[in-house]
């Protein structure tokens, strides 16, 4: 996987192009599709270090897209929508996005976003001659491999829901508000949604949940703590 290459999947060819030189004064190389199966095509082919994915796409929508790409990937993935409903947004970072913008925005600011979750997803790629395992509970988390174990079994977590979950792990039974958990996991540099902190937390305890796992709970009116 190459990092300074992005794909972005947008079926309004004069911004894709926009966004495409943009990037490219940063310093990355984009690939462009225009449908939703091209898009996916190229993903498979190219395999890029980001993808800047449009949810009204023709052949294939936007949220099919994502939700194949993560089947198979953590790579970052930037929803674009021309619509503003909250719903929208809630399904984007439900099935696995990292980020979501709004039409009409800023190529300049979208490239900052880009950078910033770039930034992110490097910094948790392993590092060698250390060690970071967690037991909690009948889970064993390895930040060395981003790996969730239970009972031998590999659980999948995408990377920020690792981070989340890692992060309550390492502070069992403290209770953190949503800002300070978003400060955490996105960093203050980050552009982001704290709302995001909300959707990320219940797709921990979905899946965990499959398991009889009961280990995130939410403290009313103060935010949410881990307990084994």
């Amino acid at each position: 996987m190459e990092d300074r290459l992005i794909l972005i999947i947008e079926d309004e060819r004069e911004l894709a192009e926009i966004l495409r030189d943009y990037l490219a004064v940063e310093g990355f190389k984009a690939i462009l599709a225009f449908d939703g199966e091209e898009g996916l095509r190229a993903f498979e082919t190219v395999h890029p270090g980001f993808v800047l994915l449009d949810i009204m796409l023709p052949k294939m929508d936007g949220i099919e897209v994502c939700k194949r790409i993560r089947i198979q990937s953590d790579v970052p993935i930037l929803m674009l929508s021309a619509k503003s409903g909250e719903m929208d947004k809630v399904i984007s970072l439900g099935i696995g996005a990292d980020d979501y913008v709004t039409k009409p925005f800023s190529p300049l600011e979208l490239v900052a976003r880009v950078k910033a979750h770039l930034r992110r997803y490097r910094s948790q790629e392993p590092k060698e001659n250390t060690s970071r395992t967690l037991i909690v509970g009948k889970l064993k988390l390895s930040k060395d491999y981003y790996e969730v174990l239970y009972e031998d079994k590999k659980l999948e977590f995408t990377t920020k829901e690792f981070d989340m979950l890692y992060f309550f792990g390492n502070h069992l039974n403290l209770v953190f508000s949503k800002e300070q958990i978003y400060e955490q996991i996105w960093g203050m540099n980050e552009y982001g949604d704290i709302s995001s902190v909300a959707t990320y937390i219940k797709r921990i305890r979905n899946k965990l949940d499959e398991y009889g796992l009961d280990y995130i709970r939410t403290v009313w009116g103060v935010g949410y703590k881990m307990t084994v």
